[in-house]
């Protein structure tokens, strides 16, 4: 019988922390009405402040449909003033924006050759809630052969919103999103598992339980609970005991404590509030301040016109003592059902 090839991890390949160096962000440019309803044209200002702000610390990498979509995205950028020698475009098509999502996973293996490949998940739009897909779905191959990277096809749906890494071994993720038979029902737990050891090559799985209410992903981690370095997380409660989140959050605060790391040390755990309810077309929208994106320079947060903005911004300033934490206004991009990490996947430096 032939070997069976090697798995990435059997190869020393890995999936690095988000707060890793990286060479890029990717970007897939909004343009899916249905996703922001009544909205669409109030959320470019503000992603094209978000595009800026990563421009000043990496390369920002954007997929577009089309020449015309390029322009439209180049007039926004111009406007809020970014340095277009570090933003490129690529035409890719896609059907909608999430790019945490649909967008590839690289992993490195700074002694390896190539150094950097790219695991490309299935991909079905969150259990199938939002078709077509197929154009996301493609993205991570497109990527490949324009960098000339190896692909690497696990057969799996996966979901970069749904995982959150230490870069030594551990991540993060949910039952809710990772378990839930509209993603892979074929696959119990343990098989999930060795997926992730497999292809992130992790060594150390924690599993949370539900996620927030208005979450239309089953439960993404990156709305609850996330690595700001090799042993913090910051962890969103709710201090409404009334609150429909409260008791879900928790629960998620009280599992953290017993957990360990990989190398059996507890993890640190700091405490982020809630915003109040954001609620739109009597509608829970999932905010949360847990969705920032870790880029080189700066940490990007959602805010929503809320009491508790600052309280947030100060908490992650204090994690971060190599970046500068900023607050961009999501009160519309939230309308989409997600924020800044949902948009956004890091390409890291090798």
């Amino acid at each position: 019988m032939p070997t069976p090839p090697k798995t990435p991890r059997e190869q020393g390949y890995y999936f690095p922390a988000e707060f890793a160096k990286h060479e890029a962000t990717w970007l897939s440019w909004p343009h899916k009405e249905a996703s922001w309803p009544g909205k669409i044209n109030a959320i470019y200002p503000v992603y094209a402040q978000f595009v800026k702000l990563l421009a000043e610390g990496e390369k920002v990498r954007i997929n577009v449909v089309d020449e015309p979509m390029k322009d439209k995205a180049l007039r926004y950028l111009r406007e809020a003033t970014s340095n277009l020698d570090e933003i490129e475009f690529f035409i890719h098509p896609t059907n909608d924006a999430w790019c945490r999502d649909h967008g590839p996973a690289f992993v490195i293996n700074q002694e390896a050759s190539p150094k950097k490949i790219i695991i490309d998940w299935g991909y079905n739009a969150w259990g199938g809630k939002y078709p077509p897909f197929d154009l996301d779905d493609n993205i991570p191959t497109l990527i490949g052969k324009h960098y000339n990277i190896p692909v690497i096809y696990p057969g799996i749906v996966m979901e970069g919103g749904s995982v959150d890494f230490n870069g030594l071994g551990t991540v993060l993720t949910t039952t809710s999103c990772l378990l839930n038979e509209n993603r892979n029902p074929h696959l119990n737990q343990m098989q999930i598992e060795k997926y992730l050891y497999d292809y992130y090559g992790t060594t150390n799985i924690l599993w949370l339980g539900d996620g927030i209410v208005g979450d239309d992903t089953d439960g993404h981690i990156d709305d609850l609970t996330r690595f700001v370095n090799e042993t913090t997380v910051v962890t969103v409660v709710e201090e409404n005991k009334r609150d429909e989140n409260y008791s879900i959050l928790r629960e998620i605060r009280k599992s953290l404590s017993k957990f360990r790391l990989e190398n059996g040390r507890p993890l640190n755990i700091v405490e982020l509030p809630m915003p109040s309810p954001v609620i739109y077309e009597d509608m829970r929208l999932p905010a949360s301040y847990a969705n920032f994106y870790i880029g080189n320079k700066y940490v990007i947060v959602p805010t929503f016109r809320d009491k508790n903005d600052d309280r947030a911004m100060q908490i992650l300033q204090s994690c971060f003592s190599d970046r500068k934490v900023i607050g961009l206004d999501s009160v519309d991009i939230i309308w989409g059902l997600g924020s800044f990490h949902c948009l956004s996947q890091q390409e890291p430096s090798v």
